[in-house]
């Protein structure tokens, strides 16, 4: 069993919250998480469960002995009024915690139910970190400059891992072919269920295009106006279908970074799927040859980094923030983080060699702003490469 991050945050935050809700993405975790933190389990999986919940919501959450954890909480929303009461009437920390496969404070029928009784932590696919049992943060020792000694990897292991992606059971799979029918399972039993049931949504065909078409924008700036012409579907509904997508922690947007209110930078937001494997299933590539043939490897791998630098902010224990960088001009750089009053701007490679020109935005970067820490460019090459002050090409093995 994986030791996971949010293990010990999970455990902080019972001890001051009388309600924790452990959101993420189905089969990431959750269950084997919250077992081990709450006896009394419920899993609203269970159609029996579900209706005692809808005859009498009170009546069944005064039956229960608690703490409770409540599984797949976003199946019975109108249990949330009630804990609310409960939680009002007699606040005892650690009462409820709750797991949901959406976030069920960003669903409309929501609100803030819960607002001021809550601590929300969300959990992502397996890191690199926790598949290999390392517990550093990956945020820390970039700020900390701690990036010298980097682990050898060899090429074939990282593209390995870059492609399985964090699903725990996906990664336990070896022959390909059934790795193919995990991920397309996965998609119809979970994602395009769980769709439905949150957007009542009726024509999946039309939904499930619009999934297909996500892929190749990943990691890329996404108009809806062109996805909707592309998919035949409104503006309306392809808004509702990429949130609804967001609420269930399939995509998530990335904001536009500006150091101040002008017109030279893009406003608008990048596209990323949240997990690399899922990512590469939806393209074919499921083998080290797949990815060395495949016109996409480079969304794959900046996918990969984007999903990893997320895990490690969430257990990170300061707030730092992360965006992309675009001016009208063309400069262009895939991440940058920041830190109080320090950024640091990081690029993403899929190739084995590494030059000065791929430092070409960073040093633009650089040469602006006041703040700058540190410019990264992860690549799948071995050596931790200097290229200038504060300037230093990685491998891409520093995530694993």
């Amino acid at each position: 069993m994986y030791k996971r991050h949010l293990d010990s945050l999970v455990s902080e935050a019972l001890k001051v919250s009388p309600v924790v809700l452990l959101s993420g993405a189905r089969q990431v975790g959750k269950s084997t998480l919250a077992m081990k933190k709450v006896k009394n389990y419920k899993l609203f999986d269970d159609v029996a469960l579900r209706d005692s919940v809808l005859s009498d919501a009170k009546l069944f959450l005064g039956t229960l002995k608690k703490p409770v954890c409540l599984d797949e909480i976003q199946k019975v929303p109108t249990l949330l009024e009630p804990i609310k009461m409960d939680v009002d009437n007699n606040r005892v920390n650690g009462s409820y915690l709750l797991t949901g496969s959406a976030s069920i404070l960003d669903m409309k029928s929501i609100g803030d139910t819960l607002a001021g009784r809550i601590i929300e932590l969300t959990l992502y696919p397996l890191s690199s970190y926790e598949i290999n049992s390392k517990e550093e943060n990956i945020i820390e020792k970039l700020f900390a400059k701690d990036v010298l000694h980097v682990d050898k990897i060899s090429y074939d292991k990282k593209v390995k891992t870059i492609v399985n992606g964090g699903y725990p059971e996906y990664l336990k799979i070896e022959n390909e072919k059934i790795k193919s029918y995990w991920f397309s399972s996965y998609i119809s039993t979970y994602i395009e269920r769980d769709v439905r049931d949150i957007a009542n949504i009726r024509d999946l065909d039309a939904f499930i295009r619009l999934f297909n078409l996500l892929a190749p924008r990943s990691a890329n700036i996404v108009k809806t106006n062109e996805l909707a012409n592309s998919s035949s579907l409104n503006i309306e509904s392809v808004k509702n279908y990429l949130k609804t997508l967001e609420i269930v922690y399939q995509i998530k947007f990335l904001k536009p970074y500006s150091s101040n209110i002008s017109k030279r930078f893009i406003k608008s937001k990048k596209l990323f799927f949240l997990d690399s494997g899922l990512l590469s299933h939806l393209f074919g590539v499921y083998s080290i040859d797949d990815f060395n043939s495949s016109r996409q490897k480079g969304q794959i791998a900046e996918t990969y980094v984007y999903a990893e630098l997320l895990k490690h902010i969430g257990f990170f224990d300061k707030n730092c923030e992360i965006y992309h960088y675009r001016t009208n001009d063309q400069k262009e750089i895939d991440f940058i983080l920041k830190l109080s009053d320090k950024l640091i701007a990081i690029e993403v490679k899929s190739s084995k060699s590494i030059s000065k020109s791929d430092f070409k935005h960073i040093v633009d970067f650089k040469s602006k702003e006041d703040d700058f820490h540190l410019g990264i460019v992860f690549y799948l090459g071995d050596e931790v490469l200097p290229f200038g002050t504060g300037l230093y090409a990685l491998p891409i093995s520093f995530f694993m």
